[in-house]
C-alpha cells in the first residue's frame, strides 16, 4: 500500500497548555466499538513508561470497560460520579495500575446514566487532575451525546479514533465538527489540536481496495495522522486478560507506544503499511530511512 510521504510523515504534536499543568486529552470517536478504550490504555501505559504520570479517566458512564482493559475492575471501590457527588474524596476513587506505576485510573460508574455528567463538576475535577498528573486522558463516550459534549469540552487535545471504514469516518466528521464549535477552546477564539488514530488497518484489503486507506480517511477528515494501527489479533486476548498489547510488544502495542512518543512531540516518522511488508519489515524500513 502506497501513501503520500509528505501527509504522513513527521507528525510532531506539540504540548498547547497555557500553564505548567497537566494536559487534558479526550480520546474520542464518532461510534463504538472502534478501539477507543483500548487505545486510551495503551497510551496511558505508553505514556507512563516514559516517566510521566498519567491518569486514564473513564467518562463512558454506564458501560464502563477501561477497567477490564487495565484489569483493574476489581480493585474498584468507589468511581468518577462519586467523586463529583462528593461521596468520597478524590485520592480514594483512584486507583494505581499494578504494573505501569505511574499510570492511575479513575473509574466510570455503571450504575449511573451520562446525564449525570455536568460541565462545571468535570472542569472543577479536571482542575484538581492538571495539579497532580503531567496528562490526564479522557475515555469520552462515543458518540454526539451530552455525556461526550461535557467529555471534550474543557480539553486541551483530542484524539480522534477511527476505523478505514465510511460509517466511522462519517460519525468522526461530525465530532470535529462539535469539537471545533462547542469546546471552551472554541468558544475562547482558540481551536483544540486535533490527530487522528486509525485503527484495525488491513493492508491486503486496502490494496484489494476493499478498505479504505489512509489517505481516503485523512482526505475526508483533513486532520494530521498521529498514528496507525494495524488490525492485530491478539488485542481480544490482551482484552480479556486485563494485559493491554503494549506490554506483550504485539503489532499494535508497538503501534501504541510509537503513538504515545509522538504525543511528547518525539519526530517518529508515521508507519506507511504495505500489504507484503510485515509490521517489523514495515519499522525496519522506516528507521532505515531515517538513518540514511
Amino acid at each position: 500500500m502506497q501513501q503520500s510521504g509528505q501527509k504522513l510523515s513527521h507528525i510532531k504534536a506539540t504540548n498547547n497548555a497555557a500553564d505548567n499543568n497537566g494536559i487534558v486529552i479526550a480520546i474520542t470517536s464518532g461510534k463504538g466499538g472502534v478501539g477507543k478504550s483500548t487505545a486510551t490504555a495503551n497510551l496511558g501505559i505508553g505514556l507512563s513508561q516514559q516517566n510521566k504520570k498519567v491518569i486514564a479517566v473513564d467518562f463512558d458512564i454506564g458501560l464502563r470497560n477501561l477497567d477490564m482493559i487495565l484489569g483493574l475492575e476489581r480493585r474498584i471501590v468507589y468511581d468518577v460520579v462519586d467523586v463529583m457527588e462528593h461521596k468520597c474524596n478524590l485520592s480514594q476513587a483512584i486507583v494505581n495500575h499494578k504494573k505501569a506505576k505511574n499510570l492511575y485510573f479513575l473509574p466510570a460508574s455503571q450504575s449511573k446514566d451520562k446525564t449525570v455528567l455536568d460541565k462545571d463538576k468535570v472542569q472543577h475535577l479536571l482542575e484538581k487532575l492538571k495539579l497532580d498528573f503531567d496528562y490526564i486522558l479522557l475515555d469520552s463516550p462515543a458518540g454526539i451525546e451530552s455525556g461526550f459534549e461535557h467529555t471534550i469540552f474543557w480539553a486541551d487535545r483530542a484524539l480522534i479514533v477511527v476505523t478505514p471504514e465510511i460509517s466511522s469516518v462519517r460519525d468522526s466528521d461530525r465530532v470535529i465538527g462539535i469539537l471545533d464549535s462547542k469546546s471552551d477552546k472554541a468558544k475562547q477564539g482558540k481551536e483544540v489540536e486535533k490527530h487522528i488514530i486509525i485503527n484495525r488497518l488491513r493492508p491486503d484489503l486496502v490494496t484489494k481496495h476493499e478498505m479504505m486507506s489512509c489517505d481516503d480517511v485523512q482526505d475526508i477528515l483533513a486532520l494530521p495522522i498521529i498514528g496507525v494501527v494495524p488490525e492485530d489479533e491478539k488485542v481480544v486476548g490482551a482484552t480479556n486478560n486485563g494485559e493491554p498489547t503494549i506490554f506483550t510488544k504485539t503489532i499494535s502495542g508497538l503501534a501504541y507506544q510509537r503513538i504515545a512518543m509522538r504525543i511528547l512531540g518525539e519526530d517518529i516518522p508515521i508507519e506507511t503499511f504495505e500489504a507484503n511488508l510485515s509490521f517489523m519489515e514495515t519499522l525496519k524500513k522506516i528507521f532505515t530511512i531515517k538513518k540514511g
